[in-house]
């Protein structure tokens, strides 16, 4: 009986102990510290309580966040090119393990950006498209529309994303472009100085949803790294890949030309995040060494020089007013 008892007083004090353990986002950090239009960012948090899943929405996203260790989760993001200077919400959410859930939102500071302006000229086609041109146009931006809504429900990459070829960059992402005299677009990705045959890698592991010629891309190769994060590499001469490939970091998947709507051979990679086109510059200057959802060949490969100056040249301090992640915090109730 009293062995009985001992041991209903050590089953009771433990059930109140669990009770009892505190629920909260206990942090919260961002990278890079200052956001502007463009940027991709890391969104880092440290739930206590074990949460079941961690998901957020941010600029009309959903943003869903993946377990690190421990307490701490993360999710890679962005703000979209089209965003005006503000303040932000990110509303996080904590699905708890009893069924409740936690809420808190944090404001974060997005400034501006300064793009330039470019004036190219190239094959009067490619500005104002034959009937047929257009036809094709039309059937391509429909598969596209189908390859984009290709979504993997975890990461596929870990740490650092990788430049593609070892050269320099030659232009760089949210140039506004006038194409033949008339302003037509805005440069959505980083153009890399590269003669056709030059090899080009994966940037980080994943699923090659996209392998085939496209009227402005030329040879395109699309690669979704989950949860709606993708890099896509254009204007290539020949594809080593196939859709359907699983493809691990610094793979060669293609050599670098100059098809499609092109001035001269030379790599663009682009970078898309649930939509929206971001700078991969920003991204490759990213410190993720510690997060991933899986390992890959060439975890190692960087390109440091351009790595370093990704960081310079958006080195952003020059904006003012931001303190560190350009956050402050607010607590709303929970449930639990």
């Amino acid at each position: 009986m009293r062995l009985y008892l001992v041991f209903f007083f050590a089953l009771s004090v433990n059930l109140v102990a669990h009770s009892a353990e505190p629920t909260a986002f206990s942090s919260f950090s961002v990278q890079p510290q200052t956001l502007v239009n463009g940027s991709v960012c890391l969104f880092t948090v440290r739930v206590v309580g074990h949460p079941q899943s961690v998901t957020a929405r941010w600029l009309g996203h959903d943003v869903t966040f993946s377990q690190s260790s421990g307490d701490s989760w993360f999710a890679l993001a962005g703000v979209p090119y089209d965003t005006k200077p503000g303040s932000f919400a990110l509303d996080l959410e904590a699905a708890m393990p009893k069924g409740g859930t936690l809420h808190e939102s944090r404001q974060i500071a997005v400034h501006p950006a300064r793009y330039k302006t470019s004036r190219l000229t190239v094959p009067q086609k490619y500005v104002t498209p034959d009937a047929e041109s257009l036809k094709r146009i039309e059937s391509e931006n429909q598969i596209k529309h189908e390859v984009f809504a290709h979504f993997l429900p975890a990461p596929q990459w870990t740490g650092d994303f990788i430049t593609p070829v070892p050269t320099q960059v030659s232009e760089t992402y949210g140039t506004s472009r006038t194409l033949n005299g008339k302003l037509a677009t805005v440069h959505r990705g980083v153009d890399f100085r590269a003669p056709s045959g030059t090899p080009v890698h994966a940037s980080n592991a994943g699923e090659v949803i996209l392998a085939r010629d496209f009227y402005y891309e030329g040879n395109c190769i699309v690669i979704d790294h989950g949860l709606g994060f993708m890099t896509m590499y254009m204007h290539l001469s020949k594809l080593e890949v196939k859709e359907g490939d699983h493809v691990d970091k610094d793979q060669t998947i293609a050599l670098s030309g100059g098809t499609g709507r092109v001035t001269g051979p030379h790599l663009h990679m682009a970078v898309r995040w649930s939509g929206e086109y971001l700078d991969p510059l920003k991204l490759l200057a990213l410190n993720l060494s510690r997060f991933g959802g899986v390992s890959g060949a060439g975890a190692s490969r960087r390109n440091p020089e351009l790595a370093v100056r990704a960081r310079d040249l958006f080195n952003l301090s020059r904006f003012g007013g931001a303190s560190a992640a350009g956050t402050s915090r607010k607590k709303t109730a929970r449930s639990e």
